[in-house]
């Protein structure tokens, strides 16, 4: 039982990430995670600078992503979601994440958090990125 299943939508309407695909999805997100802070690193970001992080969901039901929202928000994340604009039968979740250390090991850390809190609300986490000129 995860620590946001009172937020789980009542009615599944058919599940959108199956066990495999949450599984190759969180090893990939893995692997790239590494990649985009080694080309934070070539743009002077260093471990102990602080960004927000923009982040990235889909899902096949408006409650899922609704459920997933107010479990970001309780994060203190920013949080919008709505139909997509490529595909009117998925939902994208999108926000900012509160500022965070550009640590490889911490940053690698939140994408598998962000990959099983998506599976949770059965959405799939699809990234994240970042601007580093932040203030």
């Amino acid at each position: 039982m995860g620590l946001f299943d009172f937020l789980k939508p009542k009615s599944n309407k058919g599940q959108f990430i199956s066990e495999d695909s949450f599984i190759e999805n969180r090893s990939r997100q893995m692997q790239m995670t590494p990649q985009v802070i080694e080309q934070l690193r070539t743009h002077d970001v260093s471990a102990d600078k602080a960004l927000k992080l923009e982040y990235f969901f889909y899902t096949n039901v408006e409650d899922k992503a609704a459920s997933l929202a107010a479990a970001l928000e309780k994060l203190d994340y920013s949080v919008e979601y709505g139909l997509s604009e490529g595909d009117s039968n998925s939902f994208v979740i999108t926000g900012w994440t509160i500022k965070m250390l550009m640590d490889e090991d911490l940053i690698v850390s939140w994408t598998k958090e962000m990959c099983e809190l998506g599976y949770e609300f059965d959405c799939e986490f699809d990234g994240w990125g970042t601007d580093p000129d932040q203030d």
